[in-house]
């Protein structure tokens, strides 16, 4: 490591390659109070491209005070997944007994979290696991992953008014078809699981992590929309006596059922006919979810955290997505700018740093890493200048800016990085 300054060069000899290593972003240097782990020092110098820490700068943690329900929003490819967990492990810290609910396939907060896999019931992160990471959380951290078709069947079972009815609809060959198909569509589960994990008055925090922005606007209506739908005319005249025949195929349709159950053994018109008569009966219990969870997103107690990179369409998209909040009335509690380049040249031009470092390496061996350093200078630029324009469009001067990191998060060593910056 070769220290001028603000300007730290590091030399990766496992890997041969030459890398700008920022001490103030080294692992092991400093401890956390609050994760009671090792984290990094802070930066004594100025950093050329930071933007400024406004006066009144509010950490984290008391823009989240009284918030119980944290929700991650965000254009997809931008960390949005690290960073939910990353929130979950630093109000553990801090402790709040909090849950976090992923929708990421990929399973990569499983492995974060040191698991093998997430099921789609809370499961805590036990103690023995943190501390091998030199955790010591004053709280409990949960995390679960969404399963889209259980959340639908639960949800048919708990709204539904005895058994008879619940084991009519869930042995239903439409309803199965169907809620495989709702279940795909996971905005509507998610708020459906989120409303059940707030209800059950078990979790200090929630934090959800919600499907890619454009998808994020349907999380944010599906509420609403199921009102409508259970409100509709269309679905009325399918629960009418009748109604399946009259309201989807008219006259003549029983005698084409009739054939076709003869051909084919199924029953259509009767699996059709039962699934909207058992529904008929549940109209009325799905009408007051979705009205409590829309009640509950714009409840002060739920809180927006936009999660956005430098890069210009992701920060395009935090723009739309913040419109989109205010528009609904629904509390924006903060802004997280993800991989954010902070060092470059540092203010010197490539040559004089080239200078700078031939006290330590050979001539070629400095230009090389002067060259280097200055496609980091080029990032850092933008990401400041793209920063700082997205703090204008949302009128938000006091971002949250979490440093790009060499490699993926990829265990909870990571996870306290980004956990320590969020909440400093």
């Amino acid at each position: 490591m070769v220290d001028f300054g603000n300007l730290r060069v590091g030399y990766s000899h496992g890997e041969r390659r030459f890398l700008h290593v920022p001490l103030a972003d080294r692992r092991g240097e400093g401890w956390s109070s609050e994760l009671g782990c090792p984290t990094r020092a802070r930066g004594t110098g100025p950093r050329t491209y930071d933007p400024p820490v406004p006066p009144g700068h509010v950490p984290l943690e008391k823009r989240l005070k009284g918030k119980q329900v944290c929700v991650c929003v965000g254009a997809g490819g931008v960390g949005k997944t690290t960073i939910s967990a990353a929130l979950a492990l630093g109000l553990a810290g801090r402790g709040k007994k909090v849950v976090v609910v992923s929708i990421d396939p990929a399973k990569r907060l499983a492995g974060a979290l040191g698991l093998r896999e997430l099921s789609g019931e809370p499961h805590r992160i036990e103690p023995d696991t943190l501390a091998e990471h030199g955790i010591a959380a004053r709280g409990e951290l949960w995390a679960m992953m969404l399963d889209s078709k259980r959340t639908f069947d639960e949800l048919i079972a708990r709204l539904a008014p005895d058994e008879r009815t619940r084991d009519e609809i869930l042995s239903n060959r439409i309803y199965r078809e169907l809620s495989s198909a709702v279940a795909g569509s996971q905005e509507f589960t998610a708020v459906a699981k989120l409303f059940e994990l707030y209800r059950s008055g078990e979790w200090d925090v929630i934090v959800l992590d919600t499907p890619p922005s454009r998808d994020t606007l349907d999380f944010l209506d599906a509420p609403n929309r199921l009102t409508h739908f259970l409100e509709g005319r269309a679905l009325k005249v399918l629960l009418a006596p009748g109604g399946v025949t009259r309201g989807l195929f008219g006259r003549g349709a029983g005698l084409m059922f009739s054939v076709f159950a003869r051909v084919t053994g199924v029953n259509l018109l009767g699996e059709l006919s039962g699934f909207f008569g058992s529904l008929a009966s549940l109209t009325d219990g799905f009408r007051e979810r979705a009205r409590g969870v829309e009640q509950l997103l714009r409840d002060p107690v739920t809180g927006f955290l936009i999660v956005t990179s430098p890069e210009h369409e992701p920060a395009h998209e935090a723009a739309f997505l913040h419109a989109q909040l205010v528009r609904e009335k629904m509390g924006f509690t903060g802004l997280i700018v993800n991989r954010f380049h902070t060092h470059g040249l540092d203010g010197h031009t490539r040559e004089q740093v080239a200078r700078l470092l031939e006290a330590e390496l050979s001539p070629a061996l400095a230009t090389r890493v002067a060259s280097n350093l200055a496609d980091f200078d080029v990032l850092a630029k933008r990401d400041h200048e793209s920063v700082t324009e997205l703090t204008k469009q949302l009128g938000e001067r006091d971002p949250l800016l979490v440093p790009h990191l060499d490699g993926d998060v990829q265990d909870l060593g990571g996870l306290v990085i980004i956990a320590d910056r969020l909440f400093s």
